[in-house]
């Protein structure tokens, strides 16, 4: 009697553990009808859109918001193989695929026929401002020191950045230089895939200065490795001990911004449970941490109001190049 009373007891035990883990995997991805989801990142780990990337899935992972989401990279011309990947997975209902403003200059640049707008737009998610770096024992102790020395001589100032020509760390050097009475096209702007990238460039000596985002630099900043001459925005970068080029007298501000595209031709499920699982990773405060953290501001978007942002930034991107004499 004992033993069956011992056996019902571990019985009933382990149906409630069964049941307990199955709702656990139905808290994620199986409640919303995403089974197998990938998140591509266009550039190289260590860059800005593999920080954002890591840090979304991360935190929707440890929130149950879904189950596993295996992120991967596709390097090259700043965006455009990964963009190309994305357009042809159409239909594709497990892939997402973190971009930005980099992405929409690569493909111009590139002569590609992938444009965001084309994509299943799923949610913008942040804005950043774009940093002014050099080395920390770097000649150039302020943004005044870097511009006389690139009003004197644009092509011995060399800039690197992060992304392909029409990108946001190649464009905000370029309106910088229109700013300060630097003709662009004499700019020596040389491309990084990736923050990660540009980082040992900038460490090794081989650029003057880079143009970037702060958050994936915030670490060498905080350790003197690196050094904020000026940031991009209109007000000051928390903990970052850097001045606005309005401040310092340049009369500009610019900002990047990141998002979240699946292929085209995917259903409307599948493309409501993943604006769904990031609308619930926007409200949570681990991400709300993560976006102080990182210096981004929140930006969040979806649906048509998305959608037509994206064809405006196509046409930024090109209006801009087109003036610079790069299309």
């Amino acid at each position: 009697m004992r033993f069956r009373q011992l056996w019902a007891a571990v019985v009933a035990v382990l149906l409630a553990v069964t049941m307990v883990t199955a709702c656990g995997v139905t808290r994620g991805d199986e409640s919303r009808g995403l089974h197998r989801l990938r998140m591509m990142v266009p550039n190289s780990p260590g860059g800005g859109y593999d920080l954002t990337a890591r840090t979304a899935v991360k935190i929707m992972e440890d929130t149950d918001i879904t189950g596993r989401i295996e992120v991967f990279n596709v390097i090259g011309a700043g965006g455009t193989v990964a963009m190309a990947r994305l357009m042809n997975e159409r239909g594709n209902n497990d892939l997402m695929m973190m971009m930005g403003l980099g992405v929409v200059g690569a493909v111009y640049t590139n002569g590609s026929s992938a444009r965001a707008s084309d994509a299943t737009a799923l949610a913008k998610m942040v804005e950043e401002q774009e940093g002014i770096l050099v080395p920390g024992d770097s000649p150039f102790r302020t943004i005044d020191d870097l511009v006389a020395a690139w009003k004197a001589d644009p092509s011995k100032v060399s800039i690197g950045g992060g992304s392909s020509p029409g990108g946001p760390d190649h464009l905000f050097p370029m309106e910088t230089a229109r700013a300060v009475g630097v003709d662009p096209r004499t700019v020596n702007y040389i491309t990084y895939d990736g923050g990660g990238d540009l980082l040992t460039a900038l460490l090794g000596k081989k650029i003057a200065a880079g143009t970037t985002g702060l958050g994936e630099f915030v670490d060498q900043i905080e350790a003197g490795q690196v050094r904020v001459l000026a940031v991009s925005g209109a007000e000051r970068v928390q903990g970052i001990d850097a001045p606005t080029l309005t401040e310092a007298g340049i009369d500009m501000t610019f900002t990047n911004w990141r998002g979240v595209l699946a292929p085209p031709g995917i259903s409307d499920d599948a493309r409501d449970a993943m604006v769904a699982a990031l609308t619930e990773l926007h409200d949570t405060d681990e991400w709300k941490e993560a976006m102080v953290k990182n210096g981004w501001s929140d930006a969040f978007t979806t649906g048509p109001e998305f959608e037509q942002f994206l064809k405006d930034q196509d046409e930024r991107v090109s209006t801009t190049l087109t003036d610079l004499g790069l299309l």
